[in-house]
């Protein structure tokens, strides 16, 4: 169970309304996605097309004021079996890099994944900054989920909880 004191807030249609969604359109691609609420949690869906060199669809939602000493990302999903990458975003030196943990899911199953942030790759554009600084948790600013699997189809992945945690 997600600890509700570091959580981020996924409990009203109000707090949902706070996600923004990214598709592959911005690079000319067609895929689709969206956040909807769905009685006390949040279902990111849609569809992934690889046309114009498309296939990616992201959801990001802003946090603030994380605290300082929190050492990991707790995540309570069930998926559809495809592959997906949290993000945890941070701006320096006036650009966005995010910060990415990939995590596989089953098939209807709800699963409960802990990823400790010294293990997020950072990346920007989609590519992995090696020199970037370990992620911290009091300068994150966004986070979200991508799914960027490099095939056609639909997908969803119900999210229930997100939280920072102390421990690792």
């Amino acid at each position: 169970m997600i600890d509700l004191t570091r959580a981020v807030d996924l409990s009203s249609a109000e707090s949902i309304a706070l996600w923004r969604i990214t598709n592959d359109g911005v690079m000319g691609g067609v895929s689709e996605g969206r956040m909807l609420f769905n009685g006390g949690h949040g279902i990111f869906s849609g569809h992934i097309s690889l046309e114009n060199n498309g296939g990616f669809s992201s959801a990001f939602r802003p946090v603030e004021g994380v605290p300082t000493k929190l050492h990991s990302i707790q995540i309570d999903i069930q998926g559809d079996g495809n592959c997906y990458q949290l993000r945890a975003v941070v701006f320096d030196n006036g650009y966005r890099l995010a910060y990415k943990q990939d995590f596989d899911t089953v098939a209807g199953q709800r699963q409960i994944f802990t990823f400790p942030l010294v293990d997020f790759k950072a990346s920007f554009r989609g590519r992995l900054i090696s020199n970037a600084p370990i992620l911290v948790s009091s300068d994150v600013r966004e986070v979200g989920f991508l799914v960027n699997n490099h095939k056609a189809g639909d997908f969803t992945l119900s999210v229930f909880g997100i939280a920072f945690l102390e421990g690792g």
